[in-house]
């Protein structure tokens, strides 16, 4: 009974074990380039678990055959990759224009709490001044890159809640491409926002309405949304 209780948890511990150790690893690269991209979100949608790529491009995350993985990054399109197997992968991901003819104009992006979502990325970013090994292990270092980003990403979601197309819209005539290549050249920053009020966004909004009027019809259009 004894053996047969041993083996059993030794079965379990090194079921256990390998589940652990179960890590998908890849680089992300700019489709069509050699350019390899940083700070790439990923999550994987069946066990919650998100990491983010280095400044190499280089990213793992806990994972296992017959799950998906979600590939973000401002500027590019969203990637969705099932998983085969664990085999090391390159992920390419396409540059992405801003469309706002395919968005709803009431719509709102949802609400992030990125600390209610995912509380031991918080956790595992802290650095306790007594305890060298959160300064410098790998796990920290991720932690405390998806830290930066989450807060990033709730700047981005405050500057589309403010500077939305129906706002927008309420305020100057342009509309299509127009409106999309304006919303794209005059997009406020999130320090902006934060030090004004809405007398003067609304300010904001018609003096760079007069600086895009005043183009060129051939300047009014960022670089990236050239054809």
């Amino acid at each position: 009974m004894k053996k047969i209780l041993f083996a059993a948890v030794t079965l379990l511990f090194i079921t256990s074990l390998a589940n652990a150790q179960s890590v998908f690893k890849g680089t992300v690269y700019e489709n069509g380039t050699t350019t390899r991209l940083p700070d790439v979100f990923i999550k994987n949608v069946n066990n919650r678990q998100v990491s983010i790529t280095d400044k190499n491009g280089n990213f793992s995350i806990r994972a296992a055959a017959g799950q998906t993985l979600i590939f973000n990054s401002p500027g590019y399109n969203s990637d969705t990759l099932y998983l085969v197997d664990l085999a090391p992968k390159k992920i390419m991901m396409s540059t992405s224009m801003i469309s706002l003819r395919a968005v709803n104009i009431t719509a709102t992006r949802t609400t992030f709490n990125p600390r209610e979502e995912y509380p031991e990325v918080y956790e595992k970013s802290k650095v306790y001044v007594f305890s060298p090994s959160t300064w410098f292990s790998g796990e920290g270092k991720k932690a405390r890159r998806l830290k930066r980003y989450f807060q990033r990403e709730a700047e981005e979601r405050s500057i589309d809640a403010a500077f939305s197309p129906a706002y927008v819209t309420s305020l100057i005539p342009l509309r299509g491409n127009d409106l999309e290549n304006f919303m794209t050249m005059f997009r406020p920053s999130y320090a902006f926002l934060r030090s004004n009020n809405a007398e003067s966004m609304v300010a904001y909004v018609n003096d760079s309405y007069k600086k895009f009027m005043a183009l060129p019809p051939d300047k009014r259009a960022p670089q990236a949304l050239k054809q």
